[in-house]
């Protein structure tokens, strides 16, 4: 048998992160390096979902590079979570979630991860996952640069973890989505999802 990445598991924890489903909405600066921390944690299934494609504006923080441009998000993030873990169990759908297919898409994930940019994607995740009893981590003012010890990890009810220092919106006065503390708030959604399956977080 080859040798997972992360040699530092327990075999609970290996048998435990290798057995569940991870959904990501969204593969952009949040979802591809949330994505990337998992596979490195030890997840090994995922269901995740973008209709977006790898631009040149995207290199400064997402899990992409540059012979990548003008690719599927899906299909680049594919490539680049299989140079890290090659037998990984990969649902990636090209497609804009709405309200009817979020629940389908993500109706076999234990766990799903809101990565979107926009207020009302967002709203419309929560509704869905809530609605059939899954827990979500989701995200909310990443923007700009330092006040790193701004970033929480929170709660909204019983299944919404948010992360993030709920202000430094992007695009409000000028506030620009960089990588330091994009992958920040990504690290800590990933660090969420692992503490909820592992059975640490309340």
């Amino acid at each position: 048998m080859r040798r997972r990445v992360n040699l530092y598991l327990t075999d609970f924890e290996r048998e435990k992160l290798e057995r569940v489903r991870v959904g990501i909405a969204g593969a952009g600066g949040l979802g591809s390096n949330v994505a990337m921390h998992l596979v490195r944690a030890g997840i090994r299934k995922f269901t995740i979902a973008d209709f977006d494609v790898v631009s040149v504006s995207n290199l400064n923080r997402q899990f992409f590079f540059r012979d990548q441009i003008g690719k599927k998000k899906v299909e680049a993030l594919k490539e680049n979570l299989l140079r890290i873990e090659s037998d990984l169990d990969l649902e990636l759908a090209d497609i804009k979630l709405d309200e009817v297919n979020a629940a389908k898409f993500f109706v076999a994930c234990d766990i799903i991860v809101e990565a979107f940019d926009n207020v009302e994607s967002k709203a419309m995740l929560a509704r869905v996952v809530v609605g059939a009893g899954k827990t979500l981590v989701t995200a909310s003012g990443i923007g700009g640069w330092g006040d790193s010890n701004k970033i929480k990890v929170g709660r909204l009810g019983p299944h919404i973890i948010t992360v993030g220092d709920g202000s430094s919106a992007v695009g409000e006065g000028g506030v620009s989505p960089e990588s330091p503390r994009v992958g920040i708030v990504s690290a800590m959604q990933a660090n969420a999802v692992i503490a909820v399956l592992l059975g640490l977080e309340p």
